[in-house]
C-alpha cells in the first residue's frame, strides 16, 4: 500500500463561484488557499496540488503545519452566548419536551 500523504487527510471542498463563473477548490485547514477551474475535478486536483506545495514550503521554512481536522481531538463541549430571551425560550421548550436544555440544543444543532 502506498504511503498516505498527510495532506490527503485534509478537508477539501469544491463549490461553484458565481463571481468567477468557475468551480473553486478550498481546504478547511488552509483557508487562505483556493484554486479556480472550469470543472469540479480540476478544482479539486488544483487545490490538492496547491496545498501539498504550501505544506512542503511551510515544512522547509520550519513553520507549523496544521493538523487535519479529522485527527484533532474534540471534547464535545463548547459555549455559545445567546440573548437572554433565546435562552429562556429554549429552557421553556426543553421543559415542555421533558428533556434537558443540553439535549434539546444538541438535537437542534444536529438536525437543523
Amino acid at each position: 500500500m502506498a504511503k498516505l500523504d498527510p495532506t490527503d487527510k485534509y478537508t477539501y471542498r469544491v463549490l461553484w463561484s458565481d463571481e468567477d463563473e468557475e468551480f473553486v477548490g478550498l481546504c478547511a485547514e488552509l483557508p487562505s488557499l483556493s484554486w479556480l477551474a472550469p470543472s469540479r475535478e480540476a478544482a479539486l486536483t488544483g487545490i490538492v496540488k496547491v496545498v501539498r506545495q504550501a505544506v512542503k514550503d511551510m515544512t522547509a521554512e520550519g513553520e507549523a503545519v496544521p493538523a487535519p481536522l479529522t485527527d484533532r481531538k474534540y471534547s464535545g463541549v463548547f459555549k455559545v452566548r445567546v440573548p437572554a430571551i433565546v435562552h429562556r425560550n429554549l429552557v421553556i421548550e426543553a421543559t415542555e419536551a421533558g428533556v434537558s436544555l443540553n439535549r434539546l440544543v444538541s438535537a437542534k444543532l444536529a438536525h437543523g
